[in-house]
């Protein structure tokens, strides 16, 4: 199960963890509200429910010492993996997510700068000479790019000028020989179309909740140029979306000119980061290779639906629709029961899922799978950490059918089953705001939006020596 070229352990041991330094760790402020993230390139993009990187980056101090291998089997956007390699620490970081793993990468992996300040204006230049010059082959290749299914995707969330410039943008990131420089101009691609407004598509929000297609989609001199409904009655106009088009080619380049001025992280040559591919389930790492964890799963029956904002990049980079909903049926949290594994789980998170099940079989079922799952990753966790290490979980209860799933505590007791000590529990509120959590900031316990999370938890599972 070992990682291709996983390096090997620091000489030095860190310090033991014992249970009064986690609680006193937890006992700390976990929420963070109006604290600066530093200068570390954190932002690049949109990812929901990102957590702030002062979370990873306390217990990295705290409880690792410089080469000690730290590793998220859930990265995302990668905050736990940039925090250690920022502190000289081997990061070490896994994702199921394509486009998490391609912002992983692009934060922690060196790139030229001089060799993208370089190839910047080349793509813009190429891509507007090809709409210039060969726009009608454009329309020939965006025809033959997709299959059926994939191509009414795009033709609905994208209009047709648009799509020319995007095809013409993405041809000449895919002509680009090095990898990590591709990465980083995809990158670029990704943060024109996934932002709050929808970027240059027609949906009017693909950062925080379920995309709507703008009914009324306006030019940038401001005159109405596409409708989504035959007639409009000049009475309910104000009542529909409205959506200001905007030039691909405008915003790549504003984009590329953004990321130009980011802060470099500090290379460590000698603790170079690992992002991959992966499933937290199955980890490719040898046991006992692993001083810290810090990660954050995602939540029970889809809560936050990753696929649903990154599909709308993913397809132009060679993804089927039909391939991302399969994709989407792996993650954990998935509706999906049809290949679902269940597992015997402790008494009390079993007795959750009966009384779900008793009003809605089909919830019992799925978070049935979700506790599974994550009986799964708790167990590799486990497996990988070193005797008397730790790992950290930062996870927010989920509503279902109006009933609190109670994770923390369902996961707290499925980590003591796996063979950590007790498990201890420190409470965070959320700044809303900079958590990007699909609610605004008034509680409404009616919604079943609002029904998420307002606070989450960091759970502390400490691995015992022997």
């Amino acid at each position: 199960m070992a990682m291709t070229g996983f390096p090997p352990a620091s000489g030095a041991e860190s310090p033991p963890v014992t249970p009064g330094k986690l609680a006193e760790l937890l006992a700390r402020d976990l929420d963070f509200h109006g604290q600066a993230e530093g200068l570390a390139p954190h932002d690049v993009h949109p990812f929901p429910a990102k957590f702030p990187a002062q979370l990873p980056r306390k217990f990295i101090a705290a409880l690792t010492d410089p080469g000690d291998t730290v590793l998220d089997p859930m990265m995302g956007s990668g905050t736990t993996v940039l925090e250690a390699y920022m502190a000289g620490r081997r990061a070490v970081g896994f994702d199921i997510d394509p486009l998490a793993v391609i912002i992983s990468k692009v934060k922690l992996v060196p790139f030229s700068i001089q060799e993208v300040s370089r190839t910047g204006p080349k793509i813009l230049e190429r891509a507007r000479l090809a709409i210039r010059e060969n726009r009608n082959a454009l329309k020939e290749l965006l025809k033959e790019r997709w299959d059926a299914r994939t191509r009414e995707f795009v033709d609905y969330w994208f209009a047709p000028d648009t799509q020319i410039e995007l095809l013409a943008l993405m041809m000449e990131i895919e002509r680009i020989s090095c990898a990590i420089t591709r990465d980083f101009f995809k990158l670029i691609f990704s943060g024109i179309i996934i932002t709050k407004s929808g970027g240059v598509s027609l949906a009017l929000d693909l950062a925080h909740t379920r995309p709507h297609r703008a009914k009324l989609v306006l030019p940038r001199a401001g005159q109405l140029t596409m409708a989504n409904l035959p007639t409009i009655e000049a009475a309910s106009y104000k009542k529909v979306h409205v959506k200001t088009q905007r030039s691909a080619m405008e915003e790549f380049a504003k984009r590329f000119r953004q990321y130009l001025r980011v802060p470099p992280r500090p290379a460590h040559t000698e603790v170079q980061p690992h992002v991959a591919f992966g499933n937290a389930q199955h980890l490719p790492l040898p046991s006992e290779s692993v001083d810290l964890i810090v990660t954050s799963p995602p939540y029970a029956s889809n809560a936050i639906d990753y696929m649903r904002a990154h599909k709308f990049v993913l397809v132009w980079m060679g993804y089927g629709i039909d391939d991302l909903s399969q994709k989407r049926k792996e993650y954990i949290g998935s509706e999906d029961l049809a290949d679902a594994s269940f597992e015997n789980l402790p008494p009390s998170t079993a007795n959750i899922i009966r009384l779900l099940s008793g009003m809605d079989r089909k919830r019992g079922r799925v978070l049935h799978r979700y506790y599974s799952e994550m009986a799964r990753v708790l167990r590799e966790m486990f497996r990988v950490l070193k005797p008397n290490k730790t790992a950290i979980v930062v996870v927010g209860s989920s509503k279902m059918k109006g009933m609190d799933t109670e994770t923390q505590k369902c996961l707290a007791d499925i980590g003591s089953l796996a063979g950590f000590d007790p498990p201890l529990i420190g409470v965070r509120r959320l700044d809303r705001d900079r958590r990007m959590m699909p609610a605004g900031l008034d509680i409404n316990l009616n919604s079943q939006i609002q029904q998420r999370m307002h606070e989450e938890y960091v759970i502390a599972f400490h691995k015992p020596h022997g």
